[in-house]
């Protein structure tokens, strides 16, 4: 993808350090990645071209969907040009000169806290919630506490001077977070290898709507891989839908499926067609 490849700066929500800091290392390796303190400034970032893309996490193995990111996505003015995950490996990280028995208390970001609760369990740590991992490494550093400690990424001790007390400290190693990669222009992938389509749509609020509109995958042999839903301007009448499907838009079966969709929907809209990231594969 063009887009991908020629692009310089890319945004992403958080501190320096941060886990989405490492996907744009790892998704755009020779972007220069610019850190953002909302999502709504990195995708702000990408819509003014003030970067080439942005990078933002829509859902976690172990907690699911990142909230509010689906309300974003459909009047962000971008379009997905890309996927990547980011295994999640999350480090003890404290001072040069601290021991892991110096440790007393932990801070981190609430999802990382509860993704760590066994160490912090055995040595029973006190907890502190912070607003961001790397935010918390950047403190604890500031700190200058050999009792303190953070749980963060090993880009985070890298930033701010930290050592790794105890690596991989997850309680589960099947963690991993999927980003999405996007872009102001609607590049699609070639009809080629193996694509995701996501799409975006919102049924009619009618009887057996949902069922009618999913029934254009099934009939149509399309697998969908992702769906959700979530309300509309605080409607409990109206539900947009995410979805994603395998497949290209040029395909026949998937041609005629989007086709069906539209006679079963008030709206729809295809948000990208790009290749599917290999971790897939991997994927139990």
């Amino acid at each position: 993808m063009k887009a991908i490849e020629q692009a310089k700066r890319v945004a992403f929500q958080g501190e320096p350090g941060a886990y989405a800091n490492l996907a744009a290392r790892q998704g755009v390796p020779h972007a220069t990645a610019i850190p953002k303190p909302s999502f709504e400034d990195a995708i702000e970032a990408a819509k003014t071209g003030d970067t080439d893309l942005v990078i933002i996490p829509v859902e976690n193995s172990l907690i699911g969907r990142i909230a509010d990111i689906h309300h974003l996505l459909p009047d962000s003015g971008l379009h997905i040009v890309g996927e990547h995950f980011l295994p999640i490996r999350h480090q003890l990280l404290g001072l040069k000169d601290a021991t892991l028995d110096d440790i007393k208390s932990v801070y981190s970001q609430a999802p990382a806290l509860a993704q760590c609760r066994t160490i912090l369990r055995e040595r029973k740590l006190a907890v502190h919630n912070w607003y961001d991992t790397a935010g918390a490494a950047k403190h604890v550093a500031e700190l200058g506490d050999r009792s303190a400690a953070a749980i963060a990424s090993s880009l985070a001790a890298e930033f701010y001077g930290l050592k790794i007390l105890k690596a991989d400290i997850e309680d589960e190693h099947h963690n991993a977070t999927r980003f999405l990669i996007m872009s102001r222009d609607d590049e699609r992938a070639p009809n080629q290898g193996k694509v995701v389509t996501s799409l975006i749509f919102q049924v009619k609020n009618v009887p057996a709507a949902l069922y009618k509109a999913l029934g254009a995958f099934a009939t149509n042999g399309v697998n969908i891989t992702k769906l959700e839903s979530y309300q509309l301007g605080g409607s409990f009448n109206a539900s947009r839908f995410y979805a994603d499907i395998q497949g290209h838009p040029e395909q026949p079966n998937v041609a005629h499926a989007l086709e069906e969709l539209a006679f079963h929907t008030a709206s729809h809209t295809v948000m990208g067609v790009y290749p599917a990231h290999p971790f897939r594969e991997d994927m139990p």
